[in-house]
């Protein structure tokens, strides 16, 4: 959680705008390098990524500075979601920097589906540090090039996108474990 300098709240910029977003912390029990090829290699995406019981394929994928991975989601009841992350910098095994999106079937960026006012694109960095018997996961996600009434509609969503985000993460968990068996 952060705290909003109520002099400083009014006021827009890149200081005043760092501090807004979504910013969770995680701890994992495996090492940096397992979590870090877990969350950027494809093949390992449809057994952790998005929703329980939502089936996801990756569709095409370059991991590298530039290239992006696509991916679709099924949901229980038939519906089809897609989706796509735009690679900035990839640190391996430190740092993770993309932007995501919802997507066609052909990968272009479109508006979210729940709403015409959900920023285009979120910018997200996510750091994986040495903790113990395990990776520190950091997460901070803020959209990018967002109108005001898109950053609020964000804002007000953020409880729901953190949610979310903990119930993939605890797919990851399950998903590490079952990892870490077989080696």
């Amino acid at each position: 959680m952060f705290k909003r300098n109520k002099k400083t709240a009014s006021k827009s910029g890149p200081a005043q705008e760092a501090k807004k977003g979504l910013h969770m912390t995680r701890i994992f029990h495996a090492p940096p390098e397992l979590l870090f090829d877990i969350f950027t290699q494809g093949e390992h995406m449809p057994n952790w990524w998005g929703p329980r019981g939502f089936k996801t394929t990756v569709i095409s994928q370059s991991l590298q500075p530039g290239g992006s991975i696509h991916y679709m989601q099924e949901a229980p009841n038939g519906g089809i979601m897609w989706g796509k992350f735009n690679y900035r910098e990839i640190e391996a095994p430190h740092k993770f920097v993309y932007t995501n999106s919802f997507a066609d079937a052909e990968g272009n960026r479109i508006r979210a589906p729940f709403s015409k006012d959900w920023p285009l694109e979120i910018l997200n960095t996510i750091t994986f540090e040495p903790h113990e018997n395990g990776t520190k996961l950091v997460l901070h996600g803020l959209p990018e090039d967002a109108k005001k009434g898109e950053r609020r509609v964000f804002e007000a969503l953020m409880d729901n996108v953190r949610q979310g985000m903990n119930g993939t993460f605890e797919l990851l968990d399950e998903y590490l474990e079952q990892v870490q068996k077989k080696e």
